[in-house]
């Protein structure tokens, strides 16, 4: 399928699509003239792009989980940390959600006055969210 198909079907700019070809992610089987010309397979390729920076892979990182042929050769590993990651993430989201839902909703006449609110401020201020949300986040390997 040419490169035009491609980026029809795919609903993937042509401009992507090269970009992708130059990163390693993908590969063309020729080029004739101008327009270059992908295999079956590339669409499905093109899914697990879209799949792995949905979940905020880099692209690095996608391209390491294809085979040099475009067949997937998929990093268990890289998704249980990536799922740990997205985990940690959910947490600190559903804490800054309470917290930002108890502030609305608070009777206090000023948030200044509220024991809870202040307690937030003062997390905040010294830093204990950030590095709670540091510990939490696992770093992947160098």
């Amino acid at each position: 399928m040419d490169i035009a198909e491609v980026a029809k079907r795919s609903g993937i700019p042509a401009s992507t699509l090269r970009f992708y070809e130059k990163k390693g992610l993908i590969v063309s089987l020729s080029q004739q003239g101008t327009r270059r010309w992908f295999g079956p397979g590339i669409l499905d390729q093109l899914a697990l792009i879209s799949l792995g920076q949905a979940a905020g892979l880099s692209l690095d990182e996608i391209r390491s989980m294809f085979s040099p042929d475009g067949t997937p050769n998929i990093d268990r590993q890289l998704l249980a940390t990536k799922a740990d990651e997205i985990d940690a993430l959910i947490k600190r989201l559903e804490a800054m959600s309470k917290g930002l839902r108890h502030a609305a909703a608070c009777p206090a006449p000023s948030h200044l006055e509220c024991p809870t609110f202040k307690r937030l401020l003062k997390a905040a201020s010294s830093g204990v969210i950030e590095r709670r949300w540091n510990k939490a986040t696992p770093k992947p390997d160098l």
